[in-house]
């Protein structure tokens, strides 16, 4: 897998997801805008888990 395969909104952390009204409602906090968790942006900062991941399987951060 390359590191485009793990830099979407949804492994970034400024990411966030809230249930409001029974929808789902997908927030960058950087960006300060809605997103989705399949895009990506040039601002991509992974969440730990995901450079642990990207670490292991010997992928550039």
């Amino acid at each position: 897998m390359s590191k485009k395969t793990y830099q979407v909104c949804a492994t970034c952390i400024y990411f966030q997801a809230e249930r409001i009204d029974h929808k789902m409602r997908y927030f960058c906090s950087r960006l300060k805008y809605e997103t989705k968790p399949s895009y990506s942006f040039n601002c991509w900062s992974p969440k730990e888990h995901v450079i642990k991941l990207m670490e292991k399987r010997g992928e550039m951060i």
